[in-house]
């Protein structure tokens, strides 16, 4: 659905994005996380042919960028960080209009889809200048909708939303992708990212990481189960590290957690050996590092190699 080769991108002597390549599946939401000025919106604007890339190639909906142009921004819509809307307009106009901009064919069915998906519809006749900030971001998202494009690039799209807002904005993206959908996600909020995305990359002008939420977090620290004892003894400790799947046990307080590879097929095997060692198991979890975790870890390594 998205494609890239060595995409590249410079400002003077600013080099904004550098030998970008990825592949986007269709029907997947793919998250793009960086710190700011890491290139996430010059990559969007590159994708959606706002600006020309100095290197490499791109294609979006099988259409060539910098060769089919018209084509692509036919096909996408584009939430950007600022909303552009005409203030003056209500919203039923500032929707009518983008839409006989893009020729859609049923105009007032439409502006009235996405007036009452995203609850505006009440609201549709008020000039856009008296909207909040939230009522601004879920206009310009039905703006991005309304003429029915395949592939949707959201930046920010919660970006200064109060909570409720930003909880709306998040179930309409995967009620979005429900539709299969293609949407490519540029965040700041790694707990959003986490929930919505299937994929993600963290970037810093070039791509250091491309995987699901979970192969990252294993990638990088392993599968950690936690068990809790009432007290910890040799004969527990002994029977656990005979385990030929244990890879690493550490001891903390009454909580043992261990590394293995497949907890869903170990566990048992686990559970069974501590209780014959004589362990009384209170609980047993998985230790779950955070998105945040794996994104710091990340731009650490990277800042490190950097140096080097």
């Amino acid at each position: 659905m998205i494609k890239t080769q060595g995409l590249a991108k410079r400002f003077g002597d600013v080099l904004a994005v550098d030998n970008l390549s990825l592949d986007v599946n269709e029907g997947e939401v793919f998250g793009l996380l960086g710190p700011n000025g890491a290139g996430k919106t010059t990559t969007v604007r590159l994708l959606t042919c706002l600006i020309a890339p100095a290197a490499g190639e791109a294609w979006v909906n099988g259409h060539k960028v910098g060769e089919e142009n018209t084509a692509i921004r036919q096909s996408v819509g584009i939430l950007t960080e600022s909303p552009g809307l005409y203030e003056r307009l209500n919203a039923q106009q500032n929707l009518a209009l983008y839409a006989k901009l893009y020729g859609v064919d049923d105009v007032a069915g439409q502006v009235q889809k996405y007036l009452g998906m995203l609850g505006l519809w009440e609201r549709r006749t008020e000039p856009v200048g008296g909207f909040s900030k939230g009522m601004k971001q879920k206009l310009t998202i039905a703006r991005a909708l309304i003429h029915e494009p395949r592939v949707l690039f959201l930046d920010e799209p919660t970006s200064a939303l109060d909570p409720e807002a930003a909880k709306l904005v998040r179930d309409f993206i995967l009620e979005v992708k429900g539709e299969g959908r293609t949407i490519f996600l540029c965040t700041h909020n790694l707990d959003e990212a986490d929930r919505l995305c299937d994929r993600i990359a963290v970037m810093r002008q070039h791509i250091i990481q491309v995987d699901t939420p979970a192969r990252l977090r294993q990638s990088l620290y392993g599968r950690k189960v936690v068990l809790q004892l009432q007290e910890i003894n040799q004969a527990v400790l002994s029977a656990v590290r005979e385990l030929p799947f244990v890879h690493q046990i550490q001891e903390e307080d009454r909580r043992l957690i261990v590394s293995m590879d497949d907890p869903e097929a170990q566990n048992p095997i686990l559970v069974r050996r501590v209780v014959e060692a004589g362990g009384a198991i209170q609980f047993v979890t998985e230790q779950r590092h955070s998105l945040e975790e794996v994104y710091f870890t990340l731009m650490h390594e990277e800042a490190q190699e950097t140096k080097q």
